[in-house]
């Protein structure tokens, strides 16, 4: 059984969701203990026991210690079934990381599955919706699988009530290497509001096209049916040939909306400014998959805490190598292959 202390690294719930999905895809259980011991509330959380909940109902899994504020787990998958499911978080907790837990899993399985996932679909505490469509899939379906997501209903923190419906064909993962983002095609930053004042979206998209620069064409605001709200985010695209670029700003009381735009042109900034494939949060959600591929590469800005936690979870389940290192021009190039400590 492999022992893992949740503590360690990010000592976040990727840590969970990261040990779920390669255990049911290796078959190897785990025990983990100091969940989230990292974090100010320790412990699972519902979103993270939802999470664990969708992993055992598709792996036919046993857990133990699958309660909400449980700082220790432990998990022994069984057979990965393909089929239709549906899971509700109950809260505005993620949907996109319920799906981060089952997704790798049902790819590798020996048949097409549907997902039906209610709860926050824009959750600050997670990349969006439109992250998960237009930066990650696209990269991941370009290994194999195909995989579509449509967005039914927004859910926005904290009230939640957002529905997404995933549909999954099954392939074997092909190593890709992705280092160079191509040509810049366009952008666009959109401010979504629902149940909240105009002028916030409309300061929110004032402050981001001084700050970017970008076409007039490129900036729009759009409202929600009222019953979807209150929520509020900025939405940021860069598209470029081979990888779109999606970072978001989420409104927030008591945080001006013009802090909001502020932070998040700035974080595209830094994208923009760099020649790497990958931003930081892509590079994350891209780990995993490249894990299981066996090979491939992609270039990224400076690797998050969570990308460094994440490629020791795979190493230890794995025994796979997932190596960062920087290259003269700046960016970091991660390179999947061999054995060996992750680096």
């Amino acid at each position: 059984m492999i022992m893992i202390d949740g503590a360690e690294g990010e000592g976040g719930g990727q840590v969970v969701r990261n040990a779920c999905a390669l255990s049911l895809v290796t078959g190897q259980p785990f025990r983990i203990a100091n969940i989230r011991g990292r974090r100010e509330k320790p412990g699972l959380m519902r979103q993270h026991v939802t999470a664990i909940e969708a992993a055992c109902a598709i792996g036919g899994a046993a857990c133990e210690g699958l309660t909400v504020g449980s700082s220790e787990l432990v998990f022994r998958p069984g057979r990965v079934t393909a089929g239709t499911y549906s899971f509700a978080v109950g809260t505005a907790g993620s949907t996109g990381l319920v799906l981060q837990t089952v997704l790798m899993p049902l790819i590798l399985a020996d048949g097409p599955s549907r997902l039906v996932l209610e709860g926050g679909t824009h959750n600050m505490l997670a990349p969006p919706f439109e992250f998960i469509t237009k930066s990650f899939l696209p990269v991941l379906n370009r290994m194999g699988p195909s995989v579509t997501a449509r967005l039914v209903r927004h859910g926005f923190y904290p009230r939640g009530g957002g529905r997404i419906e995933v549909d999954i064909v099954p392939a074997p993962l092909t190593p890709i290497d992705c280092i160079d983002r191509g040509s810049s095609l366009r952008q666009s930053a959109t401010a979504l509001f629902a149940s909240l004042p105009v002028a916030v979206a409309e300061r929110e998209i004032n402050t981001a096209r001084t700050l970017l620069g970008w076409p007039e064409t490129a900036f729009a605001v759009r409202e929600l049916p009222a019953e979807q709200g209150p929520g509020n985010i900025l939405l940021l695209e860069a598209a470029y040939e081979h990888v779109t670029e999606v970072v978001s700003g989420f409104g927030k009381l008591g945080v001006p909306a013009e802090r909001v735009a502020k932070m998040a042109a700035g974080r595209m900034a830094g994208y923009l400014e760099s020649a790497a494939f990958a931003g930081p949060y892509l590079a994350d959600q891209l780990l995993l998959p490249f894990a299981l591929a066996g090979a491939g590469s992609f270039t990224t800005v400076k690797p998050s805490q969570h990308s460094l936690t994440a490629a020791t979870i795979i190493e230890l389940f794995l025994g796979r190598r997932c190596a960062f290192r920087q290259l003269p021009n700046g960016v970091h190039l991660l390179e999947v292959g061999g054995t060996g400590a992750a680096s």
